[in-house]
């Protein structure tokens, strides 16, 4: 016998006894209004939220903030003619001069403000990273309070790549300075559909 198959012995010999694991804690969150303390935490964060009744009000809102930006991709069916720019693109690379990306939201945590955003929503998993502005929209009655109650909600099967997105890209490492916009979008606005 080796000295790695004495090792493994040893190994085999000495294993602890099968341990059940621990109870999982679930968290509760009691927000009197998700979309209140949603709002407050995206105020917070750099991002603006948008309440609005309907598309109609959120494209409204999408040409008078961002009118003057002339690489608009939309992957929102309802906002589709907002697009200049052709969003279904292999190579990456061609969304790098995108000014605003307009991307619909599955889901979003009060908690928070993330938002879960699978690749097929956003057309291309670099886009809502590599624009300069982001606008997703979101329903209202698709909001849960925290976290643990998001990941009950996700279900991983059904994309190959998704991501939280909570505010504008940010970051703090230099001298703990705040700079917003520094490794992707610039700026976010959540458009907060009440009646979709």
């Amino acid at each position: 016998m080796n000295s790695r198959e004495r090792i493994l012995s040893a190994v085999k010999q000495n294993k602890p006894e099968f341990q059940p694991l621990p109870e999982t804690t679930r968290f509760q969150s009691d927000y009197p209004d998700l979309v209140a303390k949603f709002s407050e935490i995206l105020r917070f964060i750099g991002g603006t939220p948008v309440l609005v009744a309907n598309y109609e009000e959120a494209e409204t809102y999408i040409r008078q903030t961002y009118s003057d930006l002339p690489s608009v991709v939309s992957k929102v069916p309802a906002l589709s003619h907002l697009a200049t720019t052709d969003w279904d693109v292999v190579d990456p690379h061609q969304l790098e001069t995108v000014d605003l990306a307009i991307i619909q939201g599955v889901f979003g945590v009060a908690e928070n403000s993330a938002i879960w955003v699978p690749e097929e929503r956003g057309g291309h998993r670099v886009l809502p990273f590599i624009c300069q502005h982001l606008v997703l929209l979101l329903n209202t009655a698709d909001l849960v309070p925290n976290m643990h109650d998001a990941y009950e909600r996700l279900n991983i099967s059904e994309s190959g790549f998704g991501a939280f997105i909570a505010g504008p890209s940010k970051t703090a490492d230099i001298e703990q300075a705040l700079v917003i916009g520094a490794h992707g979008a610039r700026s976010l606005s959540v458009v907060l559909l009440q009646n979709s």
